[in-house]
């Protein structure tokens, strides 16, 4: 399920992407499949889903022009990122900050390995099918490893553009997962035994194998209005 648009951030052959936040590999696998050769490193604090991020990536294809291509797997800390300034060309970090504790701190810490020109791309949960979220369950935004904060994405891109970056593009995505995710937080203490809530992620994980265009069209359709992630792209700015 991949969140970020890849083609729209000018990736080249021979560019160092790092995924800060990969998680279980779905854009550090959508990368691998990417048309360019990219030299991809994705950086976890989970070492159990950085481990099935890894398996995941054996598990691909061959890259498009049929080579075998690799990638670099740490465990590592957003607010203390463990490379050398200016280490890569282009940035991901697809739902993670809405996860810390520090957001100034993982910026600041993307902003010193990211090199001048580079490029900047994030998601998080859009703001008003979060806050639906929250007051639906109590226990939604207190889960460990949960959601610690709601963002306004125009703060949000302001709070990246003060250290020098221009915003280039904004998008939403998924929307047929926001009724799934109001669904599971209305019946949060039960949602494991509710056919409701089992129906429905079976129907998400249909559509995600066999991307019917009828769905297709219908979340492209509804994404403006009740996208459960937006998405922004920033190029920093040159010296």
């Amino acid at each position: 399920m991949i969140t970020l648009d890849l083609d729209r951030m000018g990736l080249k052959d021979g560019d160092r992407v790092l995924d800060l936040g990969c998680g279980r590999g779905r854009h550090l696998h959508g990368l691998h499949l990417h048309a360019r050769d990219l030299h991809i490193t994705g950086l976890d604090l989970d070492a159990d889903d950085l481990k099935a991020a890894k398996a995941g990536f054996a598990e691909l294809p061959p890259a498009p022009d049929g080579s075998a291509r690799t990638a670099a797997f740490t465990v590592g800390d957003a607010n203390r990122l463990p490379f050398a300034d200016a280490s890569f060309d282009a940035v991901i970090c697809s739902e993670v900050l809405e996860h810390l504790p520090d957001v100034d701190a993982a910026l600041d810490e993307i902003d010193r390995v990211l090199r001048p020109g580079g490029a900047f791309a994030l998601s998080v949960p859009r703001y008003w099918p979060e806050v639906i979220c929250w007051k639906l369950s109590d226990a939604y935004p207190n889960t460990p490893g949960g959601h610690v904060r709601i963002f306004r994405d125009g703060a949000l891109r302001r709070q990246v553009e003060t250290r020098g970056y221009r915003f280039t593009r904004r998008h939403w995505a998924h929307a047929l997962h926001s009724p799934y995710w109001w669904l599971r937080c209305a019946k949060w203490a039960r949602q494991e035994e509710s056919r409701m809530v089992a129906a429905y992620k079976k129907l998400l994980e249909w559509d995600l194998m066999s991307r019917p265009r009828l769905t297709r069209w219908t979340e492209a359709a509804l994404n403006p209005v009740m996208g459960k992630s937006v998405a922004l792209y920033f190029e920093k700015a040159r010296p």
